[in-house]
């Protein structure tokens, strides 16, 4: 159907759901597909007007894109899951969160923070907005992952995510810069219970360490990862630093058994 997302989906077990970020989209997540599909069901949705959902209406709210992944799991069956989400992605999986939080056993938010505005980001949202409605969309993909490596345009990952941020709706496009604008999740973090993972790369441009650390003194079960030497895009920048911090979060005893009393 038309109005249902398209997702990567591969492997069995707990359900973890990959939530891309800004002009970003599912195929972005194949490392990561890989390395978790032995052992959980990873579903990777596309965003309203985005990667291989460019052909849909982009959101106007990030609360819009929350309850469209919501309404993609609903619709598959997944009753509850863990939740991964990316710079814009992590804005939405915290309104996952927020909206649902008896279906959220865990919550990864990397790269990302509780305010949409992004303060003292590489570029204020209203130049971003300003030169995607000059440039287009192939144009502002091409500068705008530049800062997402502390590489630049010599990382390898670089011309994946031009790939794939080309593709974008430019209605999309510009909506979700509109979308993360307007909003604020900072009053919503105290209610954010489930065991959750704030991962950062050191050099991100984006989301400097007052937004991280505003996640991490404000979630009530939260763990902290800094990866150094990484920028906004650290999962591919590094990967298995970056698996293996999933890895070790997700490996976590999260109901321990009571020491024998006596």
């Amino acid at each position: 159907m038309m109005d249902e997302l398209p997702y990567l989906r591969s492997g069995s077990g707990p359900a973890f759901v990959l939530v891309h970020g800004y002009l970003g989209g599912a195929s972005q997540w194949a490392r990561e597909i890989e390395l978790l599909s032995d052992r959980y069901d990873v579903i990777a949705p596309n965003l309203p007007g985005f990667g291989a959902a460019a052909d849909r209406a982009g959101c106007t709210s990030i609360e819009g894109m929350a309850r469209a992944v919501l309404d993609r799991l609903d619709t598959l069956g997944v009753a509850d899951f863990t939740l991964l989400g990316h710079s814009m992605g992590g804005m939405v999986v915290q309104e996952m969160a927020r909206m649902r939080p008896e279906r959220v056993t865990r919550l990864v938010l990397y790269g990302t923070g509780p305010l949409g505005l992004m303060p003292d980001r590489f570029e204020p949202l209203a130049t971003s907005l300003e030169r995607l409605l000059a440039d287009g969309v192939d144009k502002t993909i091409r500068r705008i992952a530049e800062t997402w490596f502390k590489k630049g345009t010599m990382a390898s990952g670089y011309p994946l995510v031009c790939e794939i941020g080309a593709r974008a709706n430019p209605q999309a496009a510009e909506n979700a810069l509109w979308a993360m604008g307007d909003w604020d999740g900072r009053d919503a973090l105290g209610k954010l219970t489930m065991p959750t993972l704030v991962v950062w790369g050191d050099a991100d441009r984006s989301y400097k360490w007052p937004q991280v650390e505003a996640l991490w003194k404000n979630l009530p079960d939260v763990r902290l990862s800094v990866i150094p030497g990484a920028a906004h895009a650290a999962h591919l920048e590094k990967p298995a630093l970056f698996a293996s911090l999933i890895d070790d979060f997700m490996s976590e005893n999260l109901f321990p058994e009571q020491a024998p009393q006596g």
